[in-house]
């Protein structure tokens, strides 16, 4: 009986130690929607294909900065070993919140921006790195001028609390009017003006282009009923506004997206690497796709090269 209480006990040792060991990750969704949710999955399966003992602490913000916060500061309090902040609003609460845990942000625009500095060369000497969702905005004004040669007038649609959507309308905005169009800012403030502001871009502009924001991606179907019904053709930064709204779109995978940051919190989870040092990595391909119901539904006619979704 003893020599069975003993092997009990180291067996019961072993499992405890096994869950010391078994690393914990918080993760902070900004908002549910297509994109986000793929990129958390991508991140989720990287991490577990090679740490199955990983735990994962899932929260979502709601689009909301202050729940943002308030989750930052939960998982500083719990001690997890790392942080997946999806989106800017996560990324800049959680280095408000801690500079020691290894925060991995995915489904980020530009990390200039949403560290709050004027230029980033790739590393951020601090507790941050990740991937980057920036599509070529060159790209995508090429687009709108392949598919609507005619337009005269693109209607730059975003919210106007996201500095990332921010971001990607004044880069885009260059490229455009270089190609001889009038750009009209069309910001909303929150979900509540969004369909206000749709029906206000019917009236006013020939194209309208949402880049990768995030209240937008929540509302598709508010666009949608909007827009749609007007013969309005949206070109969308990324494929989950393009499926629900948009006729077409120069996007990335998000989930290959979030499988690479899962890749590098096992480099900094498993092996130590100092995340102050990686580099922030980009997509590894874009693919030019296209909504077959919404085309048809505008009399679009797609060329060839473009991937149906």
């Amino acid at each position: 009986m003893k020599r069975i209480a003993l092997i009990l006990t180291a067996m019961l040792l072993v499992a405890v130690l096994a869950s010391a060991d078994a690393a914990t990750v918080g993760i902070c969704q900004l908002v549910q929607h297509e994109a986000l949710d793929a990129a958390t999955q991508g991140f989720k399966d990287a991490l577990l294909a090679k740490m199955p003992d990983v735990t994962f602490d899932e929260q979502n913000a709601s689009g909301d900065n202050v729940n943002c916060a308030t989750i930052m500061n939960q998982f500083v309090a719990n001690g997890v070993d790392l942080i997946l902040a999806n989106a800017t609003a996560p990324v800049q609460a959680g280095v408000a919140a801690t500079a020691d845990i290894p925060i991995l942000g995915t489904s980020v625009t530009d990390y200039a921006t949403a560290l709050g500095v004027k230029e980033f060369n790739g590393t951020s000497g601090i507790n941050v790195s990740g991937t980057t969702d920036l599509a070529p905005l060159d790209g995508q004004a090429e687009m709108i001028r392949e598919l609507f040669p005619e337009a005269k007038t693109v209607g730059l649609f975003y919210c106007s609390a996201e500095a990332n959507s921010l971001y990607q309308v004044n880069t885009i905005r260059t490229y455009l009017e270089a190609m001889g169009m009038t750009c009209v800012d069309l910001a909303f403030t929150d979900s509540n003006d969004v369909a206000s502001v749709a029906q206000r871009a019917t009236d006013e502009v020939d194209v309208l282009y949402i880049p990768t924001d995030n209240t937008a991606a929540a509302y598709t179907e508010t666009i949608a009923n909007v827009v749609v019904p007007a013969k309005l053709p949206v070109i969308a930064g990324e494929e989950g506004i393009c499926r629900g709204c948009g006729v077409a779109t120069l996007t990335i995978s998000y989930y290959d997206l979030g499988f690479a940051t899962g890749e590098m919190a096992y480099e900094i989870l498993a092996n130590g690497a100092d995340i102050s040092t990686m580099p922030v990595q980009t997509a590894p391909q874009f693919t030019k796709k296209y909504n077959a119901a919404n085309a048809e539904a505008l009399g679009v006619t797609i060329p060839e090269g473009y991937e149906a979704l």
